[in-house]
């Protein structure tokens, strides 16, 4: 585990210089972005930008004033616009194993707060391995979003991330995160490829084995935001992986808490008050509540919208019928059947 990890920081201190030189398609992410975040993104310095290797976009809902964790932050693209959305009175904590991409965000902290106009930094850079996060300056119940950017599946132990991730969220807080997905267990031999490896391929979870993981941190059942297929542009690569196939999904995962009177279904009505979401809100890709339009959901899901810091954009009342969905399990590859890669 250590020469992988050792392997890992390497890859991506060294080897990688830009997105360009990536294997697969998994950074061109950036097509469908919301305006808001386009506007934000526009600001971030170029040095930055051409560090990117996440492969989806991590910026939920209802982000000003919050405290955000980003694992594996990289070279800070994430963290600087997320240092964007939650403006002067919120703050972000970037965590990454890497010297080289660290040095890079840290040399542009200045440049974005003047950029931003803000008095003070509201952004911390650590560096440290996600499976070690308990050593780290980080307070337990201390981060109300925790967001990753595919990397976890480059963790060697994605179970005590999990673990440490649950422990760090508040009550009712969230982990909003992109990350790449197989569809079938991994066979061990490729898990020893240290190209596939860091290409983002080799250590990725079957969804299936994610789903357990999650639930068994204490996180609640997992919900798909989006989900495409990743597709593998290096000939080479690809014949290593015979029929394997991947995709880039993003999780929102909650950290449940009992909330009285939602155990039975609800009528769930948005008032449309999250800044940038005023016509509709896509809870995940079973839910999207449209303005002051009631919706009949499960007691599961109003739970855990009561909880967080969602709720106080909702009227939550018992409803005398049935939810027409009810909260599955669900497959990412069954869900995105049909749809094709963003290349």
């Amino acid at each position: 585990m250590d020469s992988i990890r050792d392997a890992v920081q390497d890859y991506y201190g060294q080897h990688l210089q830009s997105s360009d030189d990536l294997q697969t398609d998994a950074c061109c992410t950036d097509a469908n972005l919301p305006d808001f975040v386009k506007a934000a993104l526009s600001q971030i310095h170029d040095a930055v930008l051409t560090r990117y290797y996440g492969c989806g976009l991590i910026a939920p809902e209802a982000l000003a004033g919050r405290s955000i964790l980003d694992l594996g932050c990289g070279a800070g693209r994430d963290v600087f616009v997320l240092s964007k959305l939650v403006g002067p009175e919120g703050h972000v904590v970037g965590v990454d194993m890497t010297d080289e991409q660290l040095a890079v965000a840290r040399a542009h902290v200045d440049y974005h707060m003047t950029t931003f106009g803000y008095d003070r930094p509201n952004v911390r850079f650590l560096q440290g391995y996600l499976e070690e996060l308990d050593r780290l300056e980080l307070l337990a119940r201390s981060f109300d979003v925790i967001v990753s950017n595919c990397v976890i599946n480059l963790c060697t132990d994605k179970p005590k991330v999990l673990r440490d991730a649950f422990r760090l969220l508040k009550p009712g807080g969230e982990m909003y995160f992109s990350d790449v997905y197989a569809q079938t267990p991994v066979p061990e031999t490729l898990t020893h490829d240290l190209e596939l490896y860091g290409e983002c391929l080799s250590g990725a979870l079957f969804w299936e084995d994610f789903n357990t993981l999650a639930v068994e941190a204490g996180f609640a059942i997992p919900r798909i935001v989006d989900a495409r297929p990743l597709a593998i542009s290096n000939a080479r690569v690809a014949e290593k992986l015979g029929n394997l196939e991947f995709a880039s999904v993003t999780y929102r995962l909650f950290k449940p808490q009992d909330v009285e009177g939602t155990r039975d279904a609800m009528r769930a009505t948005y008032h449309g008050t999250i800044e940038h979401h005023a016509d509709a809100l896509a809870f995940d890709r079973g839910h999207v509540f449209r303005t002051s339009e009631a919706v009949v959901i499960d007691g599961a899901t109003a739970a855990l919208i009561a909880s967080s810091r969602l709720g106080q954009h909702f009227t939550l009342e018992v409803s005398d019928r049935p939810a027409a969905y009810e909260t599955a399990v669900m497959d990412p590859f069954r869900m995105m059947a049909g749809k094709p890669s963003c290349c």
